[in-house]
C-alpha cells in the first residue's frame, strides 16, 4: 500500500503524492511513458529507491522499519537487462538469493523446469545462453528465494516478439501456480492487458487511470489510457485489412 509517497530527484517529482493499495494475488501492469514514475514505483517496495514523503506498507508494515535485506530476500525482482553474473553457472545464478540467506539450497533442476529450461542448462555460462533464456533464468532466479512478491522491470523489451509472448505466458501461469502478488512495468499496452488483472497508467508521476482490463478496453477511463489501448486496437485493424 503506497500513503501519499513523493519522489522527486533535482526538485521534480518522478512520483507525486501517490496512493495505491494492490491486494495480494493480484498481476498488476503498470503503464506509461518514459518519465512517468513507473520504474521508481516499482523500486520502492523493494527499498532500491525511498520515498521522500509518505509511507509504504508491506503486509501492514511500513517498509521503511524493515531490514530492507531481509525485505528484498522476500522480494523476486526481473530486469530488463537480467543481471546473470556472467563468471557464475546458471545454477550458481539461480542459487544465490538462498545461498545468501543461509537457507535450504534450491533445487536447480526443479527451478529450470518451472522456467521452461531443461535441467542440462545447469552447467552453463550466461554468454552461452540466447536472450531469452537468460531472462527464464532470470525469473528462476527471482523466484528463487521463495517470497510472494515479484517485481518485474521491462523484463522483455529486449526479446523478439515470439519469445516475449512466450515468456509472458510463463510469467502468468508461475503467478497463478505459485499465488504471487505481480507488479510489471511495461511501455506495452497489449502486454499489459493480456497479462494483468488490473492496469494502471501513469503519467507526470500520477496515476491517471485504474482498471481491469476489459473496462480499459471499453474506453472512457482516461484520455491517456484510450490513446495507449487505441495502438494495439489499430494494428490489429490494420492487419486484419492485410489479410481480407
Amino acid at each position: 500500500m503506497f500513503e501519499q509517497v513523493t519522489r522527486r530527484y533535482d526538485g521534480v517529482s518522478a512520483v507525486d503524492a501517490l496512493s495505491l493499495t494492490i491486494d495480494a494475488g493480484t498481476f498488476v501492469a503498470l503503464v506509461g511513458a518514459s518519465g512517468s514514475g513507473k520504474s521508481t514505483l516499482l523500486r520502492m517496495v523493494n527499498r532500491l529507491d525511498a520515498p521522500g514523503e509518505g509511507r509504504i506498507l508491506i503486509d501492514g508494515r511500513d517498509s521503511a522499519d524493515l531490514d530492507p535485506i531481509r525485505l528484498r530476500r522476500t522480494i523476486g525482482y526481473v530486469f530488463q537487462n537480467v543481471g546473470l553474473f556472467p563468471h557464475m553457472s546458471v545454477a550458481e545464478n539461480i542459487a544465490i538469493p538462498r545461498r545468501i540467506a543461509g537457507a535450504e539450497p534450491v533445487d536447480i533442476s526443479a527451478a529450470l523446469e518451472r522456467v521452461g529450461l531443461p535441467a542440462t542448462y545447469a552447467g552453463r555460462l550466461p554468454a552461452q545462453l540466447s536472450g531469452g533464456e537468460q531472462q527464464r533464468v532470470g525469473i528462476a532466479r527471482a523466484l528463487a528465494g521463495e517470497g510472494r512478491f515479484l517485481l518485474m522491470d521491462e523484463p522483455f523489451g529486449a526479446l523478439d516478439p515470439v519469445t516475449r509472448d512466450q515468456l509472458g505466458r510463463t510469467v502468468r501461469a508461475l503467478h497463478e501456480e505459485l499465488g504471487l502478488t505481480t507488479i510489471l512495468v511495461t511501455h506495452d499496452m497489449a502486454e499489459a492487458l493480456l497479462l494483468a488483472d488490473r492496469v494502471i497508467v501513469m503519467a507526470r508521476g500520477r496515476i491517471v487511470a485504474d482498471a481491469p482490463p476489459r473496462e480499459m478496453l471499453a474506453g472512457g477511463v482516461g484520455t491517456e489510457a484510450d490513446a495507449l489501448v487505441a495502438v494495439p486496437r489499430a494494428q490489429a485493424e490494420r492487419l486484419a485489412e492485410l489479410g481480407r
